[in-house]
């Protein structure tokens, strides 16, 4: 409860918010909170929060927010207020009711020219009955959830969870990447990436040093940087006994150690940079050097240690300078290729983190992201006033950034691009809910992996590509059916309603018309197994665009089963029996063969479909055919037409 005191030591969670009483040696892991890959020192009066833990030392704390009211509270409320709803599926729904108005307005201009002509009842209910089926696309979200959920399961096998299934028709449209540093870009582990060396010590002697010196703290993420290293040389350890040591505070700025290596007695101090120069005797231009290099490791982005020495003695005077570690956070091997695979598809990447700027210039850099323009949280608020689309899509990354500037982003950014974001932590969950396409890598928070849509379960980001890939083929397979959809349904309900006006009839029974929606479930159902060409680009919907394509197709077909009624009727005389039979035939084959040309925009020929789509509607278009000539199901047989009639 708030005014609670806690006492808390190593490895232990922050339980709340609080202020800081007393501290010894403290420093807090916030990475789940802030994305900053290193431990932060705290001192007296310092904020500390809940879900971070005690990486050294020990603390005293007061208690100023617990339970929903913290930080972490704050954030996971945060995250109930946001819904989604995909593009796509606004899209396939704004389809679905416009072509159902369609329908309902033929259904009552058809009612009433069929009852101004005095028809039975029963005939208009018949005619008003086949608008209805042929005319809403009740299968629609049906086939669209079949065609998504056969993508969900190829991205299954290659490590990617989909959560939410909609969001793989988002993922299709997304020309922004807003990719967390921390954990995602890289391991979310320390590690030695540079070495000054200096007073012709070796990178052997310096690396021995350094691993002496935090040797007595074994779960700190800087011994195991320094116990890699030292692996990394192929030298043996030498025996160690740690004879004395002090830790390191935010006074002393360092830690000491006085250690017994194999026989030698050695004093070895490890820490800031200017505080160990000024426990060794330089000379001018040795200290110019020293601080020439300081600033060079600064400006790349390194967090610096230096190491000092003296050889039989206790007291941090008149010591040797070994040389300097620049620390860093270790970037993912396939991170530049998720990089250079995003910039090839169009898709523009901004990185994420809450270290400092100049280790996120230096990572933007490595990687090869618009590293010219990194905004810092101080300046973002500032910079989002006057922001336009091609100013955001420069920016390289946003760094020293908390939650609240992580969402804003993510709205900011939504102004202007159909966004994704990725992320592991507790601080990541109000943007990973908020974006188009929520993205948790595999180490992320169980919290976090609970709110996403889309959960990588295999170390590394490679799969992104997959999954960008594999939405893409999704989006063109329902993109193509909502065409074919589209045109099939304008055929239907305007030739019904021009034939039943004109006519007071429709050339087709109601059994006939369910046997054709039974055997356009087939070819459409193999739609999900299509091949589909993949474009560089974002999919994008262009509704005029598929409008377009749809009219076309739908009034060539209203135009060639008017001339067929035309033909049948008036022509070659047939009775009405035979007409709907020879209807029912044409419907179904010419229907069936709108999918070869719909799916594609080059000629149908140039890219056929995929072996399962020509099996589907070979074999349905067959079953037509016998059903047909034997007048299986029909009113007449097209087997007992006398050619000398026609």
């Amino acid at each position: 409860m708030q005014g609670d005191v806690i006492s808390l030591n190593v490895g232990n969670i922050v339980p709340a918010d609080g202020e800081i009483i007393e501290a010894k040696n403290l420093s807090i892991n916030e990475s789940a909170l802030t994305g900053e890959s290193l431990p932060k020192e705290k001192a007296p009066k310092d904020t500390v929060y809940s879900g971070s833990f005690i990486n050294t030392g020990a603390a005293t704390i007061k208690v100023i927010a617990a339970g929903k009211n913290t930080y972490f509270g704050k954030t996971i409320v945060s995250v109930d207020r946001i819904r989604k709803q995909s593009l796509l599926e606004r899209d396939i729904i704004t389809i679905s009711k416009s072509l159902s108005v369609l329908s309902l307005i033929s259904v009552l201009a058809l009612s009433i020219a069929l009852f101004t002509k005095q028809s039975p009842l029963i005939e208009v209910l018949t005619l008003d009955l086949s608008l209805v089926i042929a005319g809403i696309p009740i299968s629609l979200p049906t086939i669209m959830t079949l065609i998504i959920e056969l993508g969900v399961l190829n991205l299954a096998k290659k490590d990617v969870i989909v959560r939410r299934l909609s969001a793989l028709e988002d993922l299709a449209n997304v020309n922004l990447l807003l990719i967390d540093k921390t954990g995602t870009l890289t391991l979310n582990k320390i590690s030695v990436q540079k070495e000054i060396l200096h007073n012709k010590f070796t990178a052997r002697d310096l690396m021995e040093y350094f691993y002496v010196a935090e040797k007595t703290d074994e779960a700190n993420p800087i011994f195991k940087a320094a116990q890699d290293k030292l692996s990394s040389l192929n030298t043996i350890q030498p025996r160690i006994d740690i004879l004395d040591f002090i830790p390191p505070d935010s006074i002393r700025k360092r830690s000491t150690v006085i250690a017994k290596i194999e026989e030698e007695r050695i004093l070895i101090s490890c820490g800031a940079p200017q505080i160990i120069k000024n426990l060794c005797s330089l000379s001018k231009n040795d200290s110019s050097s020293f601080d020439k290099e300081v600033l060079g490791l600064a400006k790349e982005g390194y967090r610096t240690l230096a190491i000092s020495i003296r050889k039989e003695q206790r007291k941090e005077e008149n010591m040797l300078l070994v040389g300097l570690l620049g620390l860093s956070d270790t970037i993912r091997e396939e991170a530049k290729d998720v990089i250079k695979f995003m910039r090839l598809n169009n898709i523009d990447t901004i990185m994420l983190t809450g270290d400092n700027k100049e280790i996120t210039k230096e990572v933007a850099k490595s990687l090869r992201i618009n590293s010219g323009n990194v905004l810092a949280g101080s300046s973002i608020k500032e910079a989002f006033n006057n922001i336009t689309k091609d100013t955001f899509s420069k920016i390289g990354a946003f760094s020293e950034i908390l939650p609240a500037d992580k969402l804003n982003i993510v709205t900011k950014a939504k102004e202007f691009f159909i966004t994704a974001v990725t992320g592991d932590g507790v601080n990541d969950l109000p943007a990973i809910k908020e974006a188009h396409v929520g993205i948790a890598v595999r180490n992320a928070v169980d919290a976090l992996k609970s709110t996403a849509d889309i959960v990588l379960i295999s170390s590394g980001i490679a799969v992104i590509k997959d999954a960008i890939i594999e939405s893409r083929k999704i989006f063109s397979r329902v993109y193509s059916y909502s065409i074919y959809r589209i045109s099939e349904s304008l055929r239907l309900i305007i030739t019904i309603a021009i034939l039943g006006i004109i006519y007071e009839k429709y050339p087709l029974t109601a059994l006939q018309i369910i046997l054709i929606a039974l055997l356009n479930d087939l070819p459409i159902i193999s739609l999900a197994f299509d091949r589909v060409k993949i474009t560089s680009r974002p999919a994008k919907i262009d509704p005029r665009k598929r409008l377009a394509f749809g009219s076309v197709f739908g009034t060539v077909g209203i135009l060639n089963s008017l001339i067929l009624f035309f033909i049948l009727t008036r022509i070659i005389k047939l009775d009405s029996g035979m007409v709907q039979t020879i209807y029912f035939l044409k419907l179904t084959v010419s229907g069936h063969l709108l999918i070869y040309v719909a799916r594609t925009e080059d000629l149908w020929f140039k890219f056929l479909p995929s072996k399962e789509v020509i099996l589907a509607t070979s074999i349905t278009q067959a079953i037509a055919t016998i059903l047909a000539i034997t007048g299986f199901f029909m009113p007449s047989s097209i087997g007992s037409i006398s050619f000398n009639r026609i």
